[in-house]
């Protein structure tokens, strides 16, 4: 639900300002959640005294800091693209940042895959191992 501020600008509501319950529940994260984002200088909401205001673009952006974590991203690599986007009204720059952080991550998670894949297969070997030491202790007990 939009808001407008406590002066009754009913244009605020149409500019698209949300409260905090809004907004949370919008993208599915607690107040807690945004007041660390807003903290750490990602967002910028608005106040009207002590009432968070949100705009799109904080919104937007929230987004995309969503994203970026779950990508695993780290608060600074998310700060750094947002800067860039700040500053590159062409994005072309913030473009070429992203790329190159993808790419690193995804060779960074190629490699926990593949110890992934190498931890499970030594589990599943010893699984074996043990199992076949179980059945050769019941068969000398009986």
């Amino acid at each position: 639900m939009d808001i407008a501020p406590e002066s009754g600008d009913a244009g605020a509501a149409q500019a698209g300002l949300k409260g905090i319950n809004d907004v949370a529940a919008h993208l599915g994260v607690t107040h807690r959640a945004l007041r660390f984002y807003e903290d750490k200088g990602l967002i910028e909401p608005a106040r009207v005294g002590n009432t968070r205001i949100y705009s799109r673009r904080d919104v937007a952006r929230m987004q995309l800091i969503l994203r970026g974590k779950r990508l695993g991203f780290s608060i600074r690599e998310i700060r750094e693209f947002l800067d860039l986007y700040d500053a590159d009204p062409t994005q072309l720059e913030q473009m070429q940042h992203l790329v190159t952080q993808i790419r690193l991550r995804t060779r960074q998670l190629e490699r926990q895959r593949a110890a992934l894949e190498t931890t499970i297969a030594e589990l599943k070997s010893m699984e074996q191992q043990a199992g076949a030491r179980i059945a050769e202790l019941i068969r000398c007990s009986s």
